[in-house]
């Protein structure tokens, strides 16, 4: 990939090689690639692509014959994955909020407004744990081709994919813009095996000199 469209810096899109992009992102601090990350989302066709993203899931999910899926209520410029229900019949899950951590709950269940402006269910509806998913659907303002991801610094996905069973699949949902060659680390950063956009879904890179 010699160069990548639809980067935004200082308010303008950008077409510059590869190279020029890597070493713009790669000094910012978390802080800023969030501001830059929302403000590249802001500027995309997000119904169009969650309506492609979607399409890609509904394939992955049937080749694989899953039953148990968590999403997630997309809110701003997130893309949107709740048409998915209409698309792979399935069990579908939210999850809640709590103390920094998630819950989760089937569907369909009371709703309530979360302060940031997500939908998620309301604190009495029915609760299942998380062994029983078998494919996590996870939101990012960007993620990178080995799969970290760079949310909106809570911890709330970090703390919960840390808890899962290997066996369960998680799938990062992003635009191709927002794919980014490297995202800053810490050490309780938990990758996603798979990355889907517009163009398809394709696992992370496994880096063996880095012990993964």
């Amino acid at each position: 990939m010699g160069v990548v469209s639809g980067w935004l810096f200082a308010g303008c899109i950008c077409l510059e090689p590869l190279a020029f992009v890597d070493g713009i992102l790669g000094s910012m601090t978390k802080a800023e690639l969030r501001r830059w990350a929302k403000e590249v989302r802001g500027k995309l066709p997000v119904p169009q692509l969650s309506a492609q993203v979607n399409q890609h899931l509904a394939h992955f999910l049937s080749e694989r014959r899953v039953q148990h899926i968590l999403f997630y209520s997309a809110f701003g410029s997130e893309l949107d994955p709740s048409d998915l229900q209409n698309l792979y019949p399935a069990t579908y899950y939210l999850p809640r909020a709590r103390t920094y951590q998630l819950e989760v709950h089937p569907l369909p269940c009371k709703l309530v407004k979360h302060p940031y402006g997500f939908w998620e269910p309301v604190a009495h509806a029915p609760r299942v744990e998380p062994g029983r998913l078998e494919v996590i659907l996870v939101p990012g303002l960007a993620f990178d081709p080995e799969g970290h991801r760079l949310g909106y610094g809570q911890g709330f996905y970090d703390r919960f994919l840390g808890q899962l069973h290997p066996q369960t699949l998680t799938v990062g949902l992003v635009a191709e813009a927002l794919i980014v060659p490297e995202l800053p680390q810490d050490r309780w950063d938990i990758r996603v095996q798979f990355l889907v956009t517009e163009q398809g879904i394709r696992p992370t890179i496994r880096d063996p000199s880095k012990g993964f």
